[in-house]
């Protein structure tokens, strides 16, 4: 197995809640993550998932330093980069790149899609000349599937998945070792979904590419990745290897949201029951003592809200619950593993 490429221990980010005429007094804060460690392995994808509000996208960002940590360290090829700055962090963003939810709001309307792949080039001055930097974004053009010639188009002349393919060319430019994908098919059509996925694992194999892969569907995660981690109030429930987290979730949270999944087969989907869990996701401003899924789970006991559980190995995964293994539903609605490129 590879060393990871990417660390995270106990890792919080916390947003202060101010009131008072000038904001000057905190009266709390929001938990968007707190106490996360995960593990990227070089070379891997690690899915993150997880319902809005989970805190999937602050811990992309924290990793990439586009929001700064409360408490915790974040290493990265074995280096602490928690809190970097100057030429360390120009270089550290250098290496890892993201790419965005909304294909066309991240792209600048105002420059052309070639512009757009050679900016970071320049800024990096990751190529000499002119000639030399044209000549990268063709190729990036290429790589990516587009044609070299509607380098000179803007991005409104493009579809949604042709605006994405710029901007992961865009991401390719820098030449990184982690891109952390957030949400970034979520915008696009099921068969464009497929499409880019693809490429994205095309380019994984290629390039050596490390994912951080944060989405809300499982189906894509389950296509995707090496490990999987569910995110539920800032903190992590379940994580494992992704064969061994989708055929035996251990945390009633991960069975809930494999219970929603559809099954393509309409037998399968009328006979399977679903998982429906009562009540609204807490606040992070305030989130329940204890285990912070027992307000909603259908498991809880009364120890559930004492004492928040340790992650426990059970099943092949690692589950935060005291009653990991204890299955929701009394029949497997999972289904078996499905192939992990995905079908146009």
């Amino acid at each position: 197995m590879s060393e990871p490429l990417v660390e995270t221990v106990d890792l919080r980010v916390h947003y202060p809640i101010r009131r008072g005429f000038l904001l000057e007094r905190t009266i709390g804060s929001v938990k968007a993550v707190d106490g996360v460690s995960i593990r990227i392995r070089r070379g891997e994808t690690l899915g993150l998932v997880g319902e809005s509000g989970s805190g999937k996208t602050t811990l992309g960002r924290a990793i990439m330093q586009l929001a700064r940590p409360t408490s915790g360290r974040i290493l990265f090829d074995g280096r602490d980069v928690t809190g970097v700055s100057g030429p360390a962090l120009r270089e550290f963003r250098r290496r890892v790149q993201l790419v965005f939810q909304d294909p066309f709001a991240s792209l600048n309307p105002r420059m052309t899609a070639g512009n757009i792949v050679a900016e970071p080039i320049r800024i990096f001055r990751l190529r000499p000349t002119a000639a030399d930097i044209r000549d990268r974004v063709r190729e990036l053009f290429e790589l990516v599937g587009l044609d070299a010639r509607f380098t000179d188009r803007y991005p409104h002349e493009f579809s949604g998945g042709q605006q994405q393919r710029i901007g992961i060319a865009r991401a390719l430019a820098c030449e990184p070792e982690l891109i952390v994908c957030d949400e970034a098919v979520s915008a696009l059509d099921v068969s464009v979904q497929a499409q880019v996925l693809n490429l994205l694992q095309d380019l994984q194999d290629r390039l050596g590419l490390t994912y951080l892969f944060i989405a809300h569907g499982l189906n894509v995660v389950r296509h995707v990745s090496d490990e999987v981690a569910v995110m539920y109030l800032g903190r992590i429930v379940e994580t494992g290897e992704r064969r061994a987290l989708f055929r035996n979730p251990q945390h009633p949270y991960t069975q809930a949201l494999l219970s929603a999944v559809p099954q393509p087969d309409p037998v399968a989907e009328r006979a399977r029951r679903s998982v429906v869990l009562r009540g609204e996701v807490p606040s992070p401003a305030n989130p329940p003592a204890g285990c912070r899924f027992h307000t909603r789970c259908p498991l809880a006991i009364a120890a559930c809200s004492a004492a928040e559980p340790p992650m426990v190995r059970s099943g092949g995964t690692r589950a935060a619950c005291i009653r990991a293994g204890e299955p929701v539903l009394s029949e497997d609605t999972e289904g078996e593993d499905t192939p992990v490129r995905m079908s146009l």
